[in-house]
């Protein structure tokens, strides 16, 4: 039986991402991603840091790292490295018939994944979703990041397009500094759903009315049958 940690042996193909792989999403058929699309991306990484500070953080972060889990800075500017996210779910999603897969609702659950700098928290919850097979929208779930301050432990939720790894860097890879966690999203009842799922609610809920509403036209009409009878016993001649 699985312990909940997904080592990083399991299922290579979908554990290990990165920017220029085809793991996630694909650009339309007739807009293939360009080189330049990629430098774009890359500069927006890399605006928080100067090449030579991503240099130097990187090299103190594999000097404090304890576990073996160091960064790797690569000669175009872009680094790699690992995150542990913790599966912090209340129920158990939706998952794909037959998957055989440990559900990602078991608390203190916690995954090690393999990401690029340029890797963003989107790609991240889909990464997590890919692999339990989860078959929910990603808009359902949100990734947070939770600092210890103080004897204080805050948590905060991350936007689709900031980068995990550039966190884990500027924090050190001390998870009591600070952590990531999966969760359901904390938004309105129904801004989760998607639009074919609304819709199938209404339908849903129309067929509910039209019971309803015959089920209550039928008791008003047995009511009005019994009365009629019992106005007729009243009104019968001797």
């Amino acid at each position: 039986m699985s312990s909940g940690y997904s080592s990083l042996e399991e299922d290579a193909e979908d554990f290990f991402f990165t920017a220029r792989t085809s793991f996630f999403r694909r650009a339309p058929q007739g807009k293939p991603r360009s080189g330049q699309q990629d430098v774009e991306k890359e500069k927006e990484t890399h605006s928080y840091l100067s090449k030579e500070e991503i240099k130097e953080k990187v090299h103190k972060y594999n000097l404090a790292v304890t576990d073996k889990l160091k960064m790797t800075l690569n000669s175009n500017g872009i680094y790699t490295g690992f995150i542990k996210v913790q599966m912090e779910l209340c129920r158990s999603p939706q998952t794909s018939p037959n998957s055989g897969k440990l559900s990602p609702s078991s608390n203190g659950c916690m995954n090690t994944l393999h990401i690029s700098s340029t890797n963003t928290v989107g790609e991240v919850i889909e990464a997590l979703l890919k692999k339990f097979l989860v078959t929910e929208s990603p808009a359902k779930f949100a990734l947070y990041k939770r600092c210890h301050r103080e004897d204080q432990v805050y948590a905060c939720k991350l936007s689709d397009r900031e980068h995990p790894l550039y966190l884990r860097l500027v924090a050190g890879p001390r998870t009591d500094t600070l952590s990531f966690v999966l969760r359901e999203h904390e938004i309105g009842e129904w801004e989760a759903f998607s639009l074919p799922e609304l819709q199938n609610f209404l339908r849903i809920l129309d067929k509910e009315e039209d019971e309803q509403l015959q089920n209550l036209r039928g008791r008003y009409a047995a009511y009005r049958h019994k009365l009629e009878e019992a106005l007729r016993e009243v009104w019968k001649p001797d």
